[in-house]
């Protein structure tokens, strides 16, 4: 038997480990064959490298908690269900993207939009460890920056992204 806690832990890496295992198997095989199979030893280390950069950002963006709801991302356009509120934002309208901390587990995303009503995402929602990668194609983005202000403990409010020629918004 395992414990919950390190099966928790171990589901949480299982991604960045299987990337470094490609990477560690494609540089093996590129390293030690000739021809065709040091080729796909070559791409097997760069897909692994690409899983494990996402897996690493995945994992360190997980803080553990949970919280109500669901997070979907679905062509280009994000979306909350939650047992009181929810809404949807396309990737296109969005115009600011925030953290907001009120305590030490009490934390959500707010993902504003011109013409609409905020979509908050609690930060512990299920599938809510998918907004950096759904998040990535917005110019100027930044999923370290993301991930950095996810594990941060202090209150108060950081504005992760802001569309470029925006103003703040109130």
């Amino acid at each position: 038997m395992i414990r919950p806690d390190a099966a928790a832990t171990l589901h949480r890496w299982r991604e960045a480990g299987l990337g470094a295992f490609g990477v560690v198997l494609g540089l093996w095989l590129w390293a030690t064959t000739f021809g065709l199979p040091a080729l796909l030893g070559l791409a097997l280390a760069v897909v692994g490298a690409v899983l494990l950069l996402s897996g690493l950002r995945r994992a360190l963006f997980d803080t553990g908690a949970r919280a109500p709801g669901v997070v979907t991302v679905d062509e280009g356009r994000i979306t909350y269900m939650g047992p009181v509120m929810g809404g949807t934002v396309a990737l296109d309208d969005l115009t600011e993207v925030a953290h907001r901390r009120s305590t030490s587990e009490d934390a959500f995303w707010r993902l504003s939009a011109d013409g609409q009503a905020p979509v908050f995402v609690p930060a512990g929602a299920l599938g809510a460890d998918a907004l950096p990668d759904a998040l990535a194609p917005l110019p100027g983005f930044d999923a370290i920056a993301m991930v950095r202000v996810s594990r941060r403990t202090d209150r108060g409010t950081v504005i992760v992204w802001r569309r470029p020629g925006r103003a703040a918004l109130t």
